[in-house]
């Protein structure tokens, strides 16, 4: 799945009710076309798309000068989809292209939830990197006796060095988490990301 699915949903739930100009507006004014390779034709093919899986609903359209905006509104489902993905995106360890899209998206609907919940998923993902971790350095201590060729220990050098400092990144949040850094959604202020009708 891509980020631009959860950044859809989140877009749509922040505002209440959002057309799809509004939505590739406000991702373009967060540069998401460039740290989530969101591009505007996928925009208005996710609201099309999370239309037709009843994620979200029309919810009426904007006349006026040019054409008719549809706005959209997330649905139950729609809001179920948007927790679940917010979940595994922050807690799923993935090294991959996608991957740091999808933690990117995630990260910037991070106060869309409860701290301990936040806290759990990210230790999760530390847990996993820490496993991926041992898996590398073991590569590069061992894989030229697997029959690998002696520079391929560069990549697993390269892909260490990046995991070290996503591991460092993770462990610093969660510290900032814990001493109250960031309006959480349970933290009886109005959270980045909190629907409008509940501001």
């Amino acid at each position: 799945m891509s980020a631009t699915r959860l950044l859809v949903l989140g877009v749509v739930r922040m505002y209440g009710h959002a057309h799809g100009y509004q939505v590739r507006r406000e991702l373009l004014t967060w540069s998401a076309d460039k740290w989530a390779n969101v591009a505007p034709g996928s925009i208005y093919h996710a609201l099309k798309k999370m239309t037709a899986e009843s994620l979200l609903a029309e919810a009426g359209s904007d006349a006026g000068h040019g054409p008719d905006r549809t706005a959209y509104r997330l649905t139950e489902d729609g809001e179920t989809e948007f927790q679940l993905l917010l979940a595994k995106y922050l807690a799923e360890s993935d090294d991959s292209a996608p991957g740091a899209y999808r933690l990117a998206a995630a990260v910037t609907f991070l106060p869309a939830l409860p701290r301990a919940k936040a806290l759990s998923l990210l230790r999760h993902r530390i847990t996993q990197l820490d496993g991926q971790r041992a898996s590398a350095r073991d590569l590069l201590e061992n894989g030229s006796d697997w029959g690998q060729p002696e520079h391929v220990g560069e990549l697993y050098r390269l892909w260490l060095a990046s995991m070290d400092a996503t591991d460092g990144w993770l462990r610093g949040l969660v510290a900032r988490l814990e001493s109250g850094g960031y309006v959480m959604a349970d933290d009886g202020e109005a959270a980045f990301g909190t629907p409008a009708d509940q501001v």
